[in-house]
């Protein structure tokens, strides 16, 4: 028997007096549902006028409308409440005819309470699925231009606050630390604060810190001149100088190293810069913005940032939100990435269905936004009706990783795949796993998993982040 997880409503209409008390003790005292009776279709209108069942238990025949009229007159006031038919043998056809017309279920007396017990509750069910789908079809409507601010979409209290913030910070030319989770918009905040300032005519600059090696990053950011170092076969501007009079992002600024921290400092102080291989420093005029989605105040009593630097990024910081803490802006960004790829795949005509709405307003979103939009982007582009399916959006993990073992041990697990999309998830998984024992195995030292592993600090750093291991939980576990 499958029990409510909530107090439902039920409204049974029924002309028989013993039918309705019968089942009403078995609806009130096995399942613990709020029931209410009508002794003729004409009294369950006049509840339904005055309260909002989740289902309906409606004979056929009785006084007054019967119940063919009766339902379709819920149809009308609430095409989202489920029905459920009770039928006599005589009234079968007429039971049929209605199931055809969206009528959920139907029973011939006598039956068997358990029977009607497990139908309401899979009623219970397609009811909240309905509605959770009516829910985001009246927000859809809403979205219509309003809901979208420089990329940003959705109208939630914190996502309101960041955006007042970024307007007011946008004129100034003042340092800003854009701090957040992994796929929460950190470079879509720094783009909409220099699409809003007086720099917008020219081109925003973006760094991503730990892609680049020390040595590359130091020549990338300050430039050099030619025989500065070996290679160096010509003068080279750096990036400061491109950003002058305009804004430089720094990605992931937690990542570069104290060497570069030191030279970063300078620059925020003084207003220039000097190449690699020159005596002479240049003035610049650049605001600077910083994101990060790591413990910038750990690093710094570790000593592997700066603090001096951290107070010179710090000046304003502007927090973006994670996806859980503006879920009532899932519905129109489900929408924004629907209609977005709909486009890009000339799909016009393709919907989700009830049931990818409800997985998509009640996943854990891991990624944030990010993991979201590219969960809408693979599911338009290999759905293959004209609805979006559950299974179309592939967030069931397979159970070989639920045991914490890579899918490669369990290839049945994604045979049903192309071989594109098979090969990248055997490659994500078998990255994840291994990158997972590595740092266990080290107990969160990441000097040493990188050695133990055969590459680069910084490549190990950009795969951790990548994959979203967080190295602080196993040193915390080895404890």
């Amino acid at each position: 028997m499958t029990e409510p997880t909530a107090s439902g409503r039920v409204l049974i209409v029924d002309d028989e007096p013993d039918m309705l008390t019968l089942l009403t003790r078995i609806l009130v005292k096995k399942c613990g549902y709020d029931v209410r009776q009508a002794g003729s279709g004409d009294q369950g209108l006049e509840v339904l006028a005055l309260w909002r069942p989740d289902v309906v238990l409606t004979d056929i025949k009785m006084p007054g409308i019967d119940g063919v009229e009766f339902f379709r007159r819920i149809r009308e006031l609430d095409p989202s409440l489920t029905t459920i038919i009770m039928t006599g043998y005589a009234t079968v056809d007429m039971a049929v005819e209605m199931l055809k017309a969206g009528a959920y279920d139907f029973f011939q007396k006598p039956f068997d309470n358990e029977q009607i017990i497990h139908a309401v509750a899979k009623a219970m069910e397609r009811t909240e699925l309905l509605r959770e789908k009516q829910k985001f079809d009246e927000l859809r409507l809403q979205l219509s231009g309003e809901g979208e601010f420089y990329g940003f979409v959705g109208r939630s209290q914190r996502l309101l606050q960041v955006r007042d913030l970024l307007r007011r910070l946008a004129p100034s030319s003042m340092t800003v630390l854009i701090r957040g989770e992994s796929g929460t918009g950190k470079e879509l905040a720094a783009r909409a604060l220099h699409a809003m300032s007086s720099r917008a005519g020219r081109r925003m600059v973006t760094v991503n810190c730990p892609a680049l090696p020390e040595q590359i990053l130091e020549s990338e950011l300050f430039g050099y001149s030619k025989g500065a170092f070996t290679g160096a076969d010509r003068d080279k501007v750096g990036l400061f100088v491109e950003a002058n009079h305009s804004t430089l992002l720094l990605d992931e600024i937690a990542d570069i190293p104290v060497s570069i921290q030191t030279k970063l400092l300078r620059v925020l102080q003084e207003k220039e810069i000097q190449p690699l291989g020159q005596t002479r420093t240049y003035p610049v005029d650049v605001r600077v913005v910083a994101s990060t989605n790591q413990d910038i105040e750990a690093k710094i009593v570790r000593g592997e940032f700066r603090e001096d630097l951290f107070y010179r990024l710090n000046v304003v910081t502007v927090t973006m939100p994670s996806l859980e803490e503006i879920r009532a802006d899932i519905p129109l960004l489900i929408q924004h990435f629907l209609r977005r790829y709909r486009q890009e795949y000339d799909r016009p005509e393709l919907e989700f269905s009830a049931e990818a709405v409800q997985t998509l307003l009640h996943n854990s979103w891991r990624g944030n936004v990010r993991e979201l939009q590219n969960t809408i982007n693979r599911a338009v582009l290999l759905a293959s009706g004209k609805k979006i399916e559950k299974q179309d959006l592939m967030l069931d993990r397979p159970a070989a990783e639920q045991a914490g073992q890579p899918v490669a041990g369990n290839l049945s697990a994604i045979e049903h795949l192309d071989y594109n999309t098979a090969k990248a998830a055997v490659l994500k998984e078998f990255t994840e796993f291994y990158l997972r024992r590595a740092v266990d195995r080290t107990k969160g030292n990441v000097s040493l998993a990188a050695k133990t592993c055969g590459i680069e600090r910084q490549a190990l750093q950009r795969l951790l982040r990548r994959y979203r291991i967080d190295v602080e939980a196993f040193r915390f576990k080895n404890q």
